[in-house]
């Protein structure tokens, strides 16, 4: 399987640049996964798609403002940092830029001096371990000081940092939101527990590893970052028992359906754990929980894309992604949604 055979051709104006007013006036694209036969209408209208007796899980992660803009200490050059992963006691793995004035050693200030950082190691692929020194609480000084991560792709200013965020972001560590959960407002997730359908949620902080392309032609050779997930106990025997009642599991985005394939055992249940995972789902992958997924138009050539493709098929997710760029939807984290069902 290689990569080239996930490329599509995306015109650049329709990767979305900015979150629509309304969360769930975003368009929806459903897409049977046995037949492969389409449906067009709006984020609002996906009850229409839900049972009473089905389980929603959605992932609670909430997005920290993890872009940091620094000066070197001792020579004042200008420091880019994103911090990738919190390593225990003011310590994080980071990517910095430029990273030849961040050796061992190097103290980098932040805020007039708010917030100070000193390199004290290089660790894969480059990244930095930074020790923090600060006075008062971290998560107020990086509300202050840093900015929210937005990918590569996105150019535009954010000006509601919110937006960024689930209306159920609840548990700080992601340097990436797991952007399906941005379509759902409060009034339609009361609409969907109205229907008798079960919300759970599990946690997986995402990591940069989401945006990194896959640099092998052979898929199976890519290897994936490790993000720390949670499932906490009563959440795994919610879902264990939607299962046994018949219900169909719908995980909210590519992240909750990673964690969820991640906990479960080989006979299909679900087990709450925690920890890191490195699941890499691509075509041929064997579903252990899932039945359908709610998720946005990925990348090409993307390991997002060949997630989507295990579970819909590889032909019907391409003839897909022709139709939604054919009809001008919009791409990629703040662009419409789909429902493989």
């Amino acid at each position: 399987m290689k990569t080239s055979d996930f490329y599509y051709d995306l015109p650049e104006e329709l990767i979305a640049q900015d979150p629509l007013a309304d969360r769930s006036a975003s368009r929806l694209l459903h897409l049977d996964r046995e037949t492969g036969e389409i449906e067009h209408t709006d984020f609002k209208h996906i009850t229409r798609y839900l049972k009473p007796g089905d389980c929603l899980v959605i992932n609670d992660t909430k997005v920290i403002p993890a872009r940091l803009y620094g000066n070197k200490v001792g020579t004042d050059a200008g420091i880019e940092i994103l911090l990738l992963k919190r390593k225990g006691d003011n310590v994080w793995e980071t990517l910095v830029k430029p990273g030849k004035k961040a050796r061992p050693g190097t103290v980098i200030s932040f805020g007039d001096g708010l917030l100070t950082g000193e390199v004290i190691d290089v660790v894969e692929e480059g990244n930095r371990l930074i020790q923090f020194s600060y006075e008062g609480i971290f998560e107020e000084i990086l509300d202050k000081l840093g900015e929210m991560p937005l990918p590569p792709y996105i150019t535009h200013k954010l000006e509601d940092k919110n937006r960024y965020q689930t209306v159920y972001a609840k548990n700080e560590g992601s340097a990436a939101a797991p952007t399906a959960g941005l379509h759902f407002t409060e009034e339609l997730l009361e609409e969907i527990r109205g229907m008798g359908i079960a919300i759970a949620h599990v946690t997986l902080h995402v990591g940069l590893g989401t945006f990194r392309p896959v640099k092998v032609d052979d898929v199976e050779k890519h290897h994936m970052h490790s993000e720390f997930y949670v499932v906490e106990e009563d959440q795994a025997k919610l879902i264990n028992d939607t299962r046994k009642n018949g219900g169909r599991i719908i995980s909210v985005g590519t992240t909750s359906c990673r964690t969820l394939e991640s906990a479960a055992d080989e006979f299909g249940n679900l087990q709450a754990k925690s920890g890191w995972t490195e699941i890499f789902i691509y075509p041929g992958y064997e579903f252990k929980i899932i039945d359908g997924l709610i998720t946005n138009f990925h990348l090409p050539e993307s390991t997002l894309l060949m997630l989507v493709s295990a579970l819909a098929g590889k032909e019907h997710i391409m003839k897909a992604y022709e139709e939604a760029v054919r009809e001008r939807y919009r791409f990629f984290s703040f662009g419409d949604a789909m429902f493989i069902g």
